[in-house]
């Protein structure tokens, strides 16, 4: 006989696959998820063109820093003003510009007038206005979905990341071995045109506010201290979580980004074999999604648990990766390396949308990707270096002692999240 506990999921999967049946969240779901696949495609593409042309893994790695610098340099000050624009209009032209950027790589390649500096500008002005998307594409959300489903609701949305890296690299390996990387961004291009058609129907019940109040530099300055203050002082336990994330951030990212030159120097295989390594990593963040789903959620000091044994587990993977050079064991080894980002990530953005005020939780994870991009972007040009001035082998163990690091760090913050956790809350106001 099937248990109350199995009855009760079951209700659970068929009220999430309710949240789908909604015309909006069908239309925006679909969206985002061919954006996702044609954003995996170009990504592999991207880093794989730069190193065809360049040879160098440190100019290959400057694709991710120049894709992190918009959120590093701009992410707290994305929200401010797109609240005060209208989502759907904000999120299709986000789409139509992306579309139009990607579109002039391949073109300029063809008439001969491109170069680094060139495809380097319009890889920025691309990632720009990618990482206004992401606050768009949240503050929309809650504008489809019924209140008592904003949690489903955002889980089925996020499930469209991993459908992206699962296809997308995939399918840009085969796609580059055919067509050519530079070519392959046309497909992207096309993504992009398709999900701003699919966002067209989108009927989102909005009001607008005076963009003179965002624009305001008090207000501004204000608003981010007041997000800072929050973090430090009222919730110190955010700032550990902060601290553990950027770090393993630091580690994976550089490995990520990296595996191009990997696939070449040290695994000497072709641009389809790269694409399924990428797309063992999706296979682990699907699986460590999956899990997420069905356990019930821990509490919050035992989710530094979880991550510090997930950073550990990528370290141990990575090292093995470095001394293995069999392209089988190096597609499994992905496979841990992928379920532990993808416990992460879940974990921390858990951890601060319950531990924020819902009026400070833009500033406070504007704050959040502001520290972790940093850090990305660190760990991509560090481990680049250290590729180009050594070998690949000496970035993967620089990684891979990161990564393990992390975890011995992220278990010292337990006790201290303990005593933080049973101290009174002050209010939300209280952080003004």
């Amino acid at each position: 006989m099937r248990t109350e506990g199995a009855r009760t999921a079951d209700r659970s999967m068929i009220e999430s696959l309710r949240a789908l049946l909604t015309k909006d969240f069908a239309w925006l779901w679909a969206g985002q998820a061919i954006s996702q696949i044609g954003d995996g495609v170009s990504k592999v593409a991207l880093v794989w063109f730069v190193y065809s042309l360049t040879g160098s893994a440190l100019q290959s790695t400057l694709i991710g820093v120049l894709e992190t610098l918009p959120p590093l340099l701009l992410g707290p000050f994305a929200g401010v003003f797109l609240d005060r624009l209208p989502k759907r209009e904000s999120m299709i032209l986000i789409d139509v510009v992306r579309a139009i950027l990607l579109t002039l790589i391949p073109l300029l390649h063809v008439a001969g007038m491109l170069n680094l500096m060139w495809l380097y500008a319009i890889v920025f002005g691309n990632a720009v206005f990618g990482m206004a998307f992401g606050p768009a594409l949240n503050a929309a959300i809650p504008l489809i979905v019924e209140p008592g489903q904003l949690t489903r609701g955002n889980a089925i949305m996020q499930s469209t990341l991993t459908i992206g890296q699962l296809l997308g690299p995939a399918a840009s390996g085969l796609l580059i071995a055919v067509i050519g990387p530079q070519n392959v961004l046309y497909v992207n291009a096309a993504a992009f045109a398709a999900s701003a058609v699919c966002k067209i129907p989108l009927r989102l019940h909005e009001r607008h506010h005076d963009l003179k109040e965002a624009t305001s530099v008090s207000t501004i300055a204000g608003d981010l201290r007041q997000g800072i203050r929050f973090i430090v002082r009222e919730r110190p336990v955010l700032l550990l979580l902060m601290v553990s994330a950027g770090l393993f951030t630091l580690g994976t990212t550089g490995f990520v980004y990296l595996l191009p030159m990997i696939g070449e120097r040290l695994l000497h295989i072709d641009s389809v074999r790269m694409g399924w390594l990428w797309s063992a990593i999706s296979v682990g963040m699907l699986v460590a999604t999956i899990w997420l789903a069905w356990k019930e959620q821990p509490a919050l000091c035992k989710r530094f648990f979880v991550i510090a044994a997930s950073a550990v587990t990528a370290g141990a993977a990575v090292w093995t990766f470095s001394m293995t050079h069999m392209f089988v064991a190096e597609l499994l080894l992905m496979v841990p390396i992928g379920i532990s980002s993808g416990l992460v990530t879940p974990l921390v953005a858990a951890s601060v949308q319950e531990e924020t005020p819902q009026d400070l939780l833009g500033r406070v994870f504007g704050v959040f990707n502001t520290g972790t991009m940093g850090l990305a972007m660190l760990g991509m040009t560090l481990f680049g270096w250290l590729a180009d001035a050594f070998s690949p082998t000496v970035s993967l163990v620089g990684i891979a002692s990161v990564a393990a690091a992390t975890g011995v760090l992220t278990a010292c913050f337990i006790r201290p999240c303990r005593r933080w956790s049973s101290s009174p809350k002050r209010s939300a106001g209280s952080a003004a």
